[in-house]
């Protein structure tokens, strides 16, 4: 139990791990692997640790001291399918650019669609071809920054309200660039807060989609 214990602590220190990690600082432990499994289990069991998706946790400790960090969010959602960045409403009202509540982290990936709902939050994942997975960036996360601990990728302003707009209206269906504005009145999307320099990416991002269209 000693042993257990120990590790837990270890465990503890960690945004998250996965089955490996618990194998290697079982080791240090001199633990043997073959009862890795029965310590997640009875972690699990104990609510200790958290299950993301198969073979990914992330103790419960740790959750919970960091739950109201945003940025801790938008890291496991990196984490839980890479690679990935977060997108749509979700970036949107990350830059104030939209007011609406959202419950669910959109991220946007060059692999399948798919949902992960777990205890800490629900994680959707739009599929995007490879050549629109572009225009996001590194957010390095610092102890005492307001923005939050941990690092992240997030769509640029302009690419969220792009990938928003293009998932929402199924790439574009049906959608001819001039009706481009009145879509974005009708979602509340509150554009003027955007900066030029931004405004004038967001166009043009909606240019060359539809002149390569």
């Amino acid at each position: 139990m000693k042993n257990s214990a120990n590790l837990l602590e270890l465990l503890k220190s960690l945004p998250h791990f996965s089955k490996m990690t618990v194998i290697q600082l079982g080791a240090q432990l001199l633990l043997k692997n073959s009862s890795v499994d029965t310590y997640i289990s009875r972690y699990l069991r104990r609510r200790d640790i958290i299950q993301l998706k198969k073979g990914l946790y992330v103790a419960s400790d740790y959750y919970s001291s960091n739950k109201g960090d945003v940025s801790y969010l938008y890291y496991l959602a990196n984490i839980l399918r890479t690679p990935s960045y977060v997108s749509s409403w979700a970036a949107l009202q990350y830059y104030h650019l939209a007011t609406e509540s959202i419950n669910v982290i959109t991220s946007v990936t060059p692999k399948v669609t798919r949902v992960y709902m777990t205890k800490v939050g629900t994680f959707s994942y739009q599929s995007i071809n490879k050549g629109l997975f572009a225009d996001f960036s590194l957010m390095r996360g610092t102890p005492d920054s307001p923005a939050g601990k941990h690092d992240f990728h997030i769509a640029t302003p302009p690419k969220a309200l792009f990938d928003m707009l293009y998932f929402k209206t199924r790439q574009f269906r049906g959608v001819r660039p001039k009706d481009i504005e009145a879509l974005i009145d009708e979602l509340r999307i509150d554009i003027g807060e955007m900066n030029r320099k931004d405004r004038t990416a967001f166009h043009s991002m909606i240019r060359r989609y539809f002149n390569h269209e």
